[in-house]
């Protein structure tokens, strides 16, 4: 049975130091967090229980990139929405999206294909990598993420992404409104 815990874990011994530098960078900018360490979570449907847990909405995390390889975009979204890239395309003014290589999803956020998150621009100090999040999301009162391993979730409040974490990182982001639509 799944529990959420107040918090980084008492034991820090089998984590990755990739998880450990997001509970120290939370811990130093004062981000309260609930946590909730799971099976391997590399799908939405396995995210639904964890969600359920940490009673969070449930949120899609995509790294795209254009057709040359020169502009990286992590987009957040909610989960129930389908993603249409001619439709985000069209409000970024970048054409030709699609989904970047595992590669340059570890080259840029340190992060590996089901890990995906937000947590992951803290290893973005170049800025490379654009944050678009759908207007949705920013409606919510918490956000849920991992900590850039998919074994764990974090749910904090979505102001203290924006006004927090997001300044520490050196990152904006760009408000989108998607409807998954043709």
């Amino acid at each position: 049975m799944l529990k959420a815990e107040k918090g980084r874990p008492a034991n820090l011994d089998d984590r990755l130091q990739k998880e450990i530098k997001v509970y120290d960078l939370l811990d130093s900018l004062n981000i309260e967090y609930e946590r909730v360490d799971h099976e391997r979570a590399d799908t939405m449907e396995a995210c639904i229980e964890v969600d359920k847990v940490l009673n969070t909405v449930l949120c899609k995390n995509l790294f795209l990139c254009n057709r040359q390889k020169t502009i990286f975009y992590l987009l957040l979204m909610p989960a129930d929405k389908v993603f249409k890239t001619k439709e985000l395309s069209a409000q970024i003014g970048s054409s030709r999206l699609s989904f970047a290589s595992p590669e340059d999803m570890i080259s840029h956020l340190d992060i590996e294909p089901g890990s995906v998150s937000v947590m992951g621009l803290m290893n973005d100090p170049e800025n490379e990598v654009n944050l678009l999040i759908d207007k949705d999301l920013m409606k919510e009162e918490y956000f849920g993420c991992h900590p850039c391993v998919n074994t764990s979730s974090l749910k904090l409040k979505t102001s203290d992404l924006l006004t927090k974490f997001l300044p520490a990182v050196h990152h904006t982001y760009i408000e989108v409104e998607l409807f998954g639509v043709e």
